[in-house]
């Protein structure tokens, strides 16, 4: 089985030369799924753009190419469809960016704008940048299509001693839907994962702190180790987790069913419960000598 990535290609009449050439100096790396057109008899881009972006809308293939003139008429096209976010690109800077800043899926590209031979280091430049994620992936939550009001969001944690890092996570699954449900580790659970001196908060205490939020419209509170027969109960939308593992890796462990999409968020640096206790117990520490 071939190891290559697969990349979907279309074009406009304007972009068939452009589009067979990509093809040929690239097929060393990725396999392409060619829509066409093969001739350059005259077509509309609509028609080309349409079809490939249902399919990365459906994540049947995760990044597409349109050519056309200018690119402008394919990218217009394409933004028309849920989960697509297809950039125009002219320039290295806005190869680079419109990856990294905006998690593009789909490259636009223009054949009367540069030669061939550009076009193609500026698709190179493009494929190999990633998503920079970060304070990033709050923004193009917001410019999702496939946000709808009726949506529910779970996330689940012990949120002992809340933190920035918290707050951080929370506003970012309120972004995601209408109804965020937060699993709330009992506190049997939590010695069974912390130790016996945790929580530090019980649970009912934690559970009032949550819902003063006003991000937060449910608090669950489950007994075991992971939250899954709560997920399976809730059956929600969304499922949020820390970043510190893939969504592979999140959806095994915790058996989140594949109807139900995850979404990860970044760990916030320097915040941590542990971290906030150590720094109690060193202050309290200090003062007893004083």
């Amino acid at each position: 089985m071939s190891l290559k990535k697969t990349i979907i290609i279309t074009s406009d009449h304007n972009g068939v030369k452009l589009k067979d050439k990509i093809q040929k100096t690239l097929s060393n790396k990725f396999n392409f799924i060619d829509l066409g057109p093969n001739t350059t008899e005259k077509v509309d881009y609509t028609d080309y753009a349409a079809q490939l972006s249902s399919i990365v809308s459906k994540n049947q293939v995760k990044h597409g190419i349109l050519i056309c003139g200018t690119g402008i008429g394919m990218s217009i096209t394409a933004n028309k469809y849920e989960n697509v976010r297809a950039a125009i690109v002219h320039n290295y800077l806005s190869a680079k960016n419109s990856k990294d800043h905006n998690n593009s899926n789909i490259i636009c590209l223009g054949s009367w704008i540069n030669k061939d031979e550009t076009n193609i280091k500026l698709l190179n430049h493009w494929l190999n940048t990633k998503f920079g994620k970060g304070r990033h992936l709050k923004r193009v939550e917001k410019i999702e299509k496939n946000i709808k009001s009726e949506k529910i969001v779970f996330t689940n944690g012990v949120f002992d001693i809340l933190h920035s890092g918290h707050i951080e996570l929370l506003k970012y699954a309120k972004l995601l839907g209408k109804k965020l449900v937060v699993g709330l580790n009992s506190d049997k659970s939590v010695k069974i994962i912390k130790g016996k001196n945790r929580p530090i908060n019980n649970q009912n205490d934690r559970k009032n702190i949550l819902l003063q939020l006003n991000l937060v419209d449910e608090v669950l509170i489950f007994d075991e180790r992971k939250p899954i027969n709560l997920i399976n109960q809730i059956n929600p939308d969304v499922v949020v987790k820390g970043a510190e593992h893939t969504t592979d890796h999140i959806r095994k462990f915790d058996q989140i069913p594949s109807n139900i999409k995850i979404k990860t968020f970044p760990i916030k640096k320097g915040y941590s419960t542990t971290k906030t206790i150590k720094k109690i117990k060193s202050a309290e520490k200090n003062n007893s000598y004083r």
